[in-house]
């Protein structure tokens, strides 16, 4: 009976250390899993908020840049000599003229609406002067952006418009003089666009002003009411909108960080089985059978791969060398071209310097004719005067035809203004008067000066006015319009009302040989840009609009 039992004690002792054994792997598993589900969470919890943040920061920045371009609108406005003309003499005509420019503005900046408020807070312009519920005419001295500005010159207010009943901010800033404002110049922003891009996101974005009020918010909801808490598990990051006394807020649902966490559990739970589930003999057999199957397998794998890149890298080659003769045939054509056009530009100026000789021989002989004349021969008189007068003409033509083809000395110095522009003009006249083009100019001081080299400038000026005058043929009552905006970078403007640009030449215009013309070898507008640069300026356009004709714009930095 005693060796039953010590039989049976001896029999209980391995079953009781295999459940020990079982035990322990299970508690180890359980600590494993939940030291893997804390790390996975807390990984992606701080993913989360740096996404947050970055995507915080992104949004600040966007409503940052809203708010200074709005800005620095009702600040040139408020220096407009328009705006000070219609406030300090509020004719009906002033009065429009500011309207109508007001609603440019609006279009072009894309804020709400632009209103001029004189000294009583009485609308007197605005950009919706011609719908039914103008606000010309409505007075707004209640307003405290109004009375705020009037103080301190500038101010901002979000609330509510009285007649749209659609929420904004308003900036607002003072119309100076000497004897204290003459009004304010207000100008309201909507968000509406910036709402529903961030109502599209997942997460929720709110803005609070200085008190702590939602004003902007992804949920229309969340508006005017105080800044609702951090909901539990949810994720926020916060950032200062500068110069705006606002915060923004990004508030996401940690869900996201749940799920990482237990599919990181469950993966390793899962590996932990597959290790137990297999036998040591099964899984060296299996291990041994893998690895040989696996290199086989690597074996082809790599070879054809090999033979894959190997095949791809003689295409490459095939199309690159196809590409290449295709550029070297390219080039070679646009060098013919542009020697051609060299060719034409030596002897057009060699054509110039012997006209002078038999030029000079024409012009003494009519008047030495001249004095030769008898007093009683008027007719014969006015005719060589006016012989006398196309010599002069056709002089000044040759002399600024010699100086276009002279080669650039590089020095920059002051340069006339008028004086370049006059000569590009008499160079590009003919094809002008041709096409019966209108040509509009405006009032250059004789004393304006720039800093450039007048060869470079003139040749600047002559492609931007060839280009015009290119783009006009055949349009009806054609027109090119020269405006000059003057400052310590003056900005000379060309325009004219042809056909504008393609899309498809804008996204290109100032990269070498692309061009519209059939014969043009597309290096004007870079070279005219390249010799810009060279003089500390820049030539930009404008971003054309179908049917609305081109406009360049030459910086140039001014002559002290």
């Amino acid at each position: 009976m005693a060796a039953t039992i010590d039989s049976q004690g001896e029999g209980s002792r391995p079953m009781l250390r295999r459940l020990m054994v079982a035990a322990a792997v299970a508690l180890a598993m359980l600590a494993a899993l939940a030291l893997t589900f804390r790390l996975a969470h807390d990984n992606a919890a701080r993913a989360l908020t740096e996404r947050l943040a970055v995507s915080a920061q992104s949004r600040v920045q966007t409503l940052e840049s809203v708010l200074a371009k709005q800005r620095a609108v009702a600040t040139v406005l408020a220096d407009d000599a328009a705006v000070l003309q219609a406030l300090a003499q509020p004719s009906q005509a002033n009065v429009s003229r500011v309207s109508q420019k007001l609603e440019r503005l609006q279009e072009q900046t894309s804020s709400a609406v632009i209103y001029l408020l004189n000294r009583d807070g009485v609308a007197v312009a605005a950009s919706n002067w011609h719908d039914p519920d103008s606000f010309v005419g409505s007075d707004y001295s209640f307003r405290s952006y109004f009375s705020d500005a009037l103080l301190r010159g500038e101010a901002t207010q979000f609330a509510l418009g009285t007649v749209s009943k659609r929420p904004g901010l308003y900036l607002s800033h003072d119309v100076p003089s000497g004897d204290g404002p003459l009004g304010v110049i207000v100008v309201k922003v909507e968000f509406d666009a910036m709402e529903q891009g961030w109502a599209r996101a997942a997460e929720t974005t709110l803005v609070t002003d200085a008190t702590g009020q939602v004003i902007l918010a992804s949920r229309p909801g969340l508006r005017f009411a105080p800044l609702p808490p951090v909901g539990a598990g949810q994720v926020s990051a916060r950032r200062e909108v500068p110069g705006a006394g606002w915060e923004l807020w990004i508030h996401a649902p940690g869900a996201e960080a749940v799920r990482a966490g237990l599919l990181a559990a469950g993966t390793v739970g899962f590996l932990f089985t597959l290790l137990l589930a297999g036998g040591v003999s099964a899984a060296r057999a299996r291990t041994r059978a893998t690895r040989r199957i696996e290199a086989e397998r690597r074996y082809r794998a790599d070879l054809e791969r090999a033979v894959a890149e190997r095949t791809r890298d003689l295409s490459d080659e095939m199309r690159e060398r196809r590409a290449a003769e295709q550029r070297l045939a390219q080039l070679q054509g646009e060098m013919v071209q542009a020697n051609k056009l060299a060719t034409l530009g030596q002897i057009t100026a060699g054509v110039a310097h012997e006209v002078n000789t038999p030029l000079a021989t024409i012009r003494l002989l009519a008047e030495n004719s001249r004095h030769m004349l008898p007093e009683d021969a008027p007719d014969l008189d006015r005719n060589l005067a006016q012989i006398l007068r196309m010599t002069d003409r056709i002089a000044q033509i040759t002399t600024e035809l010699r100086g276009f083809a002279r080669k650039a000395t590089g020095e920059l110095g002051p340069v006339p203004l008028k004086d370049a522009l006059d000569a590009a003009l008499l160079l590009t006249a003919s094809r002008r008067r041709a096409q019966d083009i209108r040509l509009t100019l405006p009032q250059i001081p004789p004393g304006l000066r720039v800093m450039a080299e007048t060869v470079r400038l003139e040749q600047i000026l002559v492609n931007l006015i060839q280009n015009a005058q290119e783009a006009l043929e055949g349009r009806p009552d054609p027109e090119i319009r020269i405006t000059l905006r003057d400052g310590p970078v003056l900005r000379l403007s060309i325009s004219d009302n042809g056909p504008g640009l393609s899309p498809r030449i804008a996204a290109n215009l100032f990269t070498p040989f692309a061009t519209s013309k059939p014969e043009g070898l597309g290096l004007g507008l870079v070279i005219s840009q390249e010799i810009a640069r060279d003089f500390g300026g820049s030539l930009t356009a404008e971003p054309s609009r179908a049917g609305e004709g081109a406009t360049f714009h030459l910086d140039l930095p001014k002559a002290a």
